[in-house]
């Protein structure tokens, strides 16, 4: 019998592998593990266990389908299928050697990005180099970069391939998952939520902020990626309910005045701006509204 392990590695990457139950050294959140990759052992950490770790797997789909946890279908006479699992696994848990050797890699990262730099800048391509991740094993060294179009790499791959004398991956991210690789500080002054807790970032549109009622200027609600702020999503929901309840702005009204266009709306307050035709305006109560 195994258990769904997530486990994550340096940038809040998060891959998923199987684990005996019955082994005599079980598993405990932020325990660092050597996991078997596609090429090699590298070097992670415990981040979620049991049903947690299996529904974050089977939502992401990184569990070889996205099927229900056996679920049957209704009606049917057929055992539930097994749930799928993770197709590799942990090897074991990391002794102090294998940590001193992460902790050895990490500090190599900074003088390999700035290499890097200097190799792109030699080959002068229109990239911006992120980060640099070394596999534990030193088997691969892949590099992360963003850009605003697609770059011929090539020349530059066979260039750190022979520097560095291992397997090279240069890979193409955005800006949000710049943000999560990097992690930082938000404008709300916490950590930023697509490094700390979020899954993943999901498109924001202009209209997000227009109907909260926010400024539209792109500067005062982007985050330090540069991209429109995820947090945008979180009140949405409520916001277009609410508003459901207000005369749309801009509609002519007919109250105990005559008619008067609304000039604006109070969603916490419950209250309602109007203008009449004289241009004389005036703030009523949503309930005074509706008698």
């Amino acid at each position: 019998m195994t258990s769904v392990i997530e486990v994550r590695f340096k940038g809040n990457r998060r891959e998923y592998f199987t684990w005996p139950s019955e082994d005599s050294s079980p598993l405990r959140l932020e325990v660092p593990v050597i996991v078997e990759v596609e090429r090699g052992q590298d070097f992670g950490v415990v981040s979620a266990l049991g049903g947690i770790a299996e529904k974050k797997c089977q939502r992401c789909g990184a569990c070889g389908g996205d099927s229900g946890l056996g679920a049957r279908e209704s009606g049917s006479s057929e055992p539930p299928a097994p749930s799928p699992e993770p197709r590799k696994s942990i090897v074991r848990i990391a002794t102090p050697d294998d940590r001193r050797t992460a902790a050895e890699l990490r500090i190599n990262e900074d003088e390999v990005r700035r290499t890097v730099r200097d190799r792109v800048r030699q080959h002068n391509l229109p990239m911006k180099v992120s980060d640099a991740e070394w596999q534990w094993d030193r088997r691969k060294l892949t590099i992360y970069f963003t850009a605003d179009q697609r770059v011929d790499f090539r020349a530059l791959v066979r260039d750190l391939a022979g520097l560095f004398r291992t397997r090279i991956e240069l890979r193409q991210i955005g800006a949000r998952d710049e943000a999560k690789r990097l992690d930082g500080i938000g404008r709300c002054g916490r950590q930023l939520c697509i490094a700390s807790w979020l899954p993943e970032g999901r498109p924001v549109s202009l209209s997000l902020a227009k109907a909260q009622g926010l400024s539209l200027n792109p500067v005062q609600i982007s985050g330090p990626c540069g991209r429109l702020l995820c947090c945008l999503h979180y009140e949405h929901d409520f916001y277009v309910q609410q508003r459901k309840r207000f005369p749309k702005e801009g509609k002519t009204v007919k109250t105990s005045v005559g008619d008067e266009r609304v000039v604006s709306i109070d969603i916490f307050r419950e209250r309602v701006t109007l203008r009449a035709d004289d241009g004389a305006t005036r703030v009523v109560a949503l309930e005074q509204l509706r008698l």
